[in-house]
């Protein structure tokens, strides 16, 4: 589901990032696929730098649907940011793909705390991410993220997932329980 950037995805990806619902959505957005071959190649590098990991999402089939990224990662926390084309929506790809993000960055990187904005009028993600059950309202918890992020307008929800959280969800999901409530 998830791979390291590729040059050679970028047609795919730029046609499934242009559509109407999903291009105001994405963090760097290109307006012709020239303009993302190099925003890609920025990515790919940033990365080799440790500024941020960044991934494609991709199908069954091993062909690319959509991004996940870590960005300004400082403090052992970094913002998530994740698209996925439109022919994907509502197939499960999306948390499927976080998962997977979320056990790389918490089992080998630093990374202890993974912030989400999400603009208040993105029904579509606020929706998604309260079917995490492990995702805290951050608004808050952070006052100084949620600050940041509504430096110029209060206009995001501020979400975190802490390395904590997550690994206790793991844990308590792996859980088997009887019929009478009884843990084995």
């Amino acid at each position: 589901m998830l791979k390291k950037r590729e040059l050679h995805e970028v047609p795919a990806l730029y046609e499934l990032m242009s559509h109407p619902e999903v291009f105001p959505y994405v963090r760097h957005k290109a307006e012709n696929v020239d303009e993302f071959y190099f925003i890609t190649k920025q990515t790919m590098e940033a990365e080799e730098q440790g500024e941020l990991i960044s991934r494609t999402i991709t199908d069954e089939y091993h062909q690319p649907i959509g991004t996940i990224n870590l960005f300004d990662i400082e403090n052992n926390g970094g913002f998530l940011a994740t698209w996925i084309g439109k022919p994907y929506f509502g197939k499960g790809y999306n948390r499927h793909a976080k998962e997977q993000f979320f056990e790389e960055l918490f089992y080998h990187t630093a990374v202890e705390t993974i912030f989400i904005k999400i603009r208040r009028t993105n029904t579509r993600s606020l929706k998604a991410i309260l079917k995490l059950p492990y995702v805290a309202l951050g608004n808050s918890i952070y006052p100084e993220v949620y600050g940041k992020i509504n430096k110029r307008e209060d206009v995001y929800d501020l979400f975190a997932i802490t390395k904590e959280h997550y690994l206790s969800y793991l844990q308590f999901s792996m859980l088997e329980v009887t019929a009478d409530g009884e843990v084995i």
